[in-house]
């Protein structure tokens, strides 16, 4: 193919493609408003992480003199990273002109309350991280926890997340759980509710749907959905009660699904693997799959 034909194809490519965006108003970028960068997002909830869990994930020496510092410095580091983003998701989502003084202070004044969370959330996530260690033999220590745990990188993701969205902030909680979904493969709505002391172990394969409400002193194995009865109904459902309400001390292990808006788990219940739940469980309840009949024959047996 020689230079002219490439160029020939080349043109048409662009030409179409440009097309795509004059025609359809979901691409088309022409007199929109930005939306939020997603990897000022993932540095937001990398610097409240530092914050809340200081001398963990690479910051320099940290002692008695330097934490007042330290704390101050971060602090009014987030609020205007996260002012600015909020911005951009506020301006986006309302498509209004003229406006920007008042959202410039929505989104100052949302920033502000979220770090005025900051001291609840991390006395909520110490109560995580007891129940991780407290569930979990092979976890050595809190420290570890802390740093390498993925069940606990997810809700720590959530649980700031989840603040964002009572506030209805566009865009910005979602994108803070899907960050915490690409790297754990736990994927929780930040519209769900969830209690204190919760532990996820293992955790790959976990999915929490936005209305679910889940108590205290909750443990959720790998695999195990919370999910919606069916969603044909699409946006029609948007702010109905889809997801299952698990009650306190309830421990649900691997590939279990409950489903269903209506579906409430209650107290002290343990629900076994592989189990299809939708309807409600009556408190200190067992529910198990009755175990196929194993055959075992020796390799000469007939």
């Amino acid at each position: 193919m020689d230079i002219k034909e490439k160029n020939r194809i080349f043109d048409e490519l662009v030409e179409k493609i440009n097309e795509n965006y004059e025609n359809n108003e979901l691409l088309n970028p022409f007199g929109k408003n930005r939306l939020p960068d997603g990897e000022r997002i993932v540095t937001i909830i990398k610097a409240i992480r530092r914050l809340m869990f200081p001398g963990y994930f690479g910051q320099m020496e940290f002692g008695k003199a330097s934490s007042r510092y330290f704390a101050g410095e971060m602090m009014n580091s987030i609020i205007e990273e996260l002012k600015a983003q909020i911005l951009v998701a506020l301006s986006y989502d309302r498509k209004t002109e003229n406006r920007c003084n008042e959202l410039a202070e929505e989104a100052e004044r949302i920033s502000i309350e979220l770090a005025g969370r900051f001291p609840e959330i991390q006395r909520i996530l110490l109560t995580d991280i007891q129940a991780a260690f407290d569930g979990d033999p092979a976890s050595g220590s809190k420290e570890a926890i802390i740093f390498s745990y993925p069940g606990f990188i997810a809700i720590f993701v959530y649980r700031i997340a989840h603040e964002l969205y009572v506030r209805k902030v566009p865009f910005i909680p979602r994108m803070m759980t899907e960050y915490a979904h690409s790297r754990t493969g736990i994927d929780i709505n930040p519209g769900a509710v969830i209690g204190e002391y919760f532990f996820i172990d293992h955790g790959t394969g976990v999915v929490i749907g936005e209305t679910t409400e889940i108590g205290n002193n909750v443990k959720i194995y790998q695999g195990v959905t919370l999910g919606a009865l069916s969603t044909r109904m699409g946006q029609l459902l948007a702010g109905v009660k889809r997801h299952p309400t698990i009650k306190d001390n309830v421990t649900i292990y691997s590939n279990a699904s409950i489903l269903g808006g209506e579906t409430v788990i209650g107290e002290n219940c343990t629900i076994g693997g592989n189990a299809f739940i939708t309807e409600p469980v009556p408190a200190n309840t067992l529910v198990s799959m009755k175990n196929p009949e194993l055959s075992f024959k020796g390799k000469g047996d007939k």
